[in-house]
């Protein structure tokens, strides 16, 4: 069923969250193709995806055969892996300096599986959250030279260590920087700087630049093995299995947001596969920690796997993340799960104290493009979390700073952002540090992190106005609710979502099938959980379905649902999924818009 009224799906031009609702890709609709058989809407999902009908069958079903690069085409990238190929013949010692976060972890673990398949011992470091922060120390390095380790790999972060990687190199110290966060025009001093978003990139490797961290790590691998493949290396012993490691980047790339098309598609679609057979013992004990029963979706990297490795990062034990997915011991791996698991409870807590204090000063900054809130004594490790949730709360660009004293009495501030699409976050905060606003700072679109000082925030508060305002206001008078598939309730089937599904896996940048469903009357209507609204929507095909909205209590949306809906039809655009809680498998609706139906 196919339903357009004056150019708007289901005549929706004012939605209960105020949007428009539009068919995704502009006039491609999937209603039409589902009539003619799954194969067909699957196409018309790809197409409204951006994906040419020439390019159609290698994104029916991505694989790293049709996706992977030469990794050649990125820039210091054969510097990298001669150097790195230089230190497994010489069996130098070397070690992985890795960021805290779930890319940082996987990136670190990737690497040093890796170099184990090659015969090489490294050592790994992951900076302490509070005490050291984000990004390489050159005082960390300098130690780690005199440890032993002639050569340093960092991963996920350096793109912007000047001075740290200085002080490694008058130390002696060789350093490969391995990132995919935003670089300037000049480039700290390294051995080789892999970043497909360097500047000086060509075309070719800067298509490349939605890649997480783990993903840039895995093509210097690659390269890592050709090298040494050349040079003889496996005459007498096995090459090591690279496509047995995509389970890491696979988590990594969900769990760091990054765009899921091209490449990633593959990492992931190919990564899950990898997962599902569990042949690294620290994930498997993580997936039994998170209490999933079945193999993971790409869902559950971001909500269920991800965030316990995250956890280590944010309050807890920086290594635990590494130590999990590099351990071969069962028993080492249950208890390091279980440890992210109780970290993760314990995270949730912390976080929702920040977030409640973070909403009471919001009202305030009703009049700023981008929400820029502080607050003192906050846990810096759940801000990056609770700025997301303000992000989509005010529909605008929030960054949440933890303000501390430091040693010298002066306060300074820790300080984590998420952007809207549209709104490039990362390049705003890089112009800030630019013009002395912000002490450190760097990142990419959509999420950044910086440190200031509290007497520099009234004027970077009114940078960013100046610098985003007309993006942000573009950004959010073109909001829309995207369609692909308008349906009556009985088309809501499980075969039509395994259908769906089958054009995945979706995340950002390759967003999951909404469908409007309707018009329905609401049966029943309640809060669970967290503010969570669950429904029951009966239409007039005598179908009924099952609907949450998740932490809609106190929206529009949410009252709407509950309150305001007596006696009227409404049309309802969500996801579609599969609720198996029951002997029969069917189909509930994750409500994410509404539109009264007249």
């Amino acid at each position: 069923m196919a339903i357009l009224t004056n150019g708007y799906v289901c005549g929706v031009e004012h939605s209960l969250s105020g949007r428009a609702w539009r068919w995704r890709g502009g006039n491609v609709d999937c209603a039409a193709a589902d009539e003619a058989g799954s194969a067909e809407l699957v196409t018309q999902l790809l197409l409204s995806r951006g994906v040419s009908v020439e390019d159609m069958d290698r994104h029916r079903s991505p694989t790293m055969r049709g996706f992977l690069p030469d990794p050649s085409i990125f820039a210091d990238m054969e510097n990298a892996a001669d150097r790195l190929a230089q230190a497994v013949l010489a069996r130098e010692a070397m070690t992985i300096y890795g960021d805290y976060d779930v890319d940082g972890a996987t990136s670190a673990a990737l690497m040093i599986r890796v170099l184990r398949m090659l015969g090489a011992d490294p050592g790994h470091y992951i900076p302490d959250r509070l005490l050291e922060g984000y990004g390489p120390s050159g005082e960390a390095l300098v130690r780690l030279g005199e440890q032993g380790s002639s050569l340093v790999v960092t991963v996920d972060c350096g793109a912007m260590a000047y001075e740290a990687l200085d002080m490694a190199h008058d130390a002696g110290v060789d350093v490969i920087v391995v990132d995919h966060h935003k670089c300037s025009s000049v480039l700290p001093r390294a051995a080789a700087l892999v970043n497909p978003n360097r500047l000086d990139e060509c075309d070719e490797a800067a298509a490349h630049g939605h890649l997480a961290a783990v993903g840039v790590a895995f093509l210097l691998s690659v390269a890592l093995v050709r090298k040494l493949r050349a040079r003889g290396y496996f005459a007498d012993r096995a090459e090591p299995d690279l496509m047995a490691l995509l389970d890491l980047v696979a988590l990594g790339t969900v769990a760091d947001v990054a765009a899921l098309h091209g490449l990633n598609r593959a990492f992931v679609a190919q990564g899950l596969k990898i997962m599902a057979r569990r042949q690294n013992v620290g994930l498997s004990a993580l997936i039994d920690a998170s209490r999933l029963k079945r193999a993971p979706v790409c869902s559950d990297l971001g909500f269920a796997l991800g965030p316990r490795i995250n956890a280590a990062g944010r309050i807890g034990e920086s290594t635990l993340g590494v130590r999990l997915l590099t351990t071969e011991d069962p028993e080492e791996a249950a208890e390091i799960a279980d440890r992210l698991d109780a970290l993760n409870e314990e995270r949730r807590g912390v976080e929702a104290e920040v977030q409640e204090a973070a909403e009471q000063q919001l009202a305030a900054q009703h009049n700023r493009a981008v929400v820029v809130i502080a607050g003192h004594g906050w846990h810096p490790g759940v801000i990056g979390i609770v700025a997301g949730r303000i992000k989509e709360k005010a529909g605008r660009p929030a960054l949440i700073i933890a303000m501390q004293d430091d040693d010298e009495g002066a306060l300074i501030g820790k300080g984590s952002g998420r952007s809207i699409p549209g709104v490039d976050i990362g390049a705003a905060v890089i112009a800030a540090r630019d013009a002395g606003l912000v002490m450190q700072g760097g990142g990419h679109a959509m999420a950044a992190g910086l440190t200031i000082a509290a007497e520099k925030l009234d004027a970077f508060r009114d940078f960013l106005d100046e610098r985003l305002s007309r993006e942000v206001e573009r950004a959010r008078t073109s909001l829309t609710t995207t369609i692909d598939l308008s349906l009556a309730p009985g088309g809501l089937q499980p075969a039509l979502v395994d259908t769906l599904e089958s054009a995945g896996p979706y995340g950002v940048g390759w967003p999951s099938p909404r469908v409007a469903v309707g018009p329905v009357r609401l049966v029943k209507a309640d809060v669970v959980g967290n503010g969570h609204v669950r429904i029951i929507a009966a239409g007039q095909d005598g179908a009924r379905f099952k609907g949450i909205a998740f932490r809609a209590e106190e929206t529009e949306l949410g009252q709407a649902l509950l309150h305001g809906s007596a006696g009227r039809r409404v049309w309802l655009a969500g996801r579609a999924k599969i609720d198996d809680w029951g002997r029969v498998p069917a189909v509930e609706l994750h409500v994410e818009d509404a539109a009264w139906a007249g």
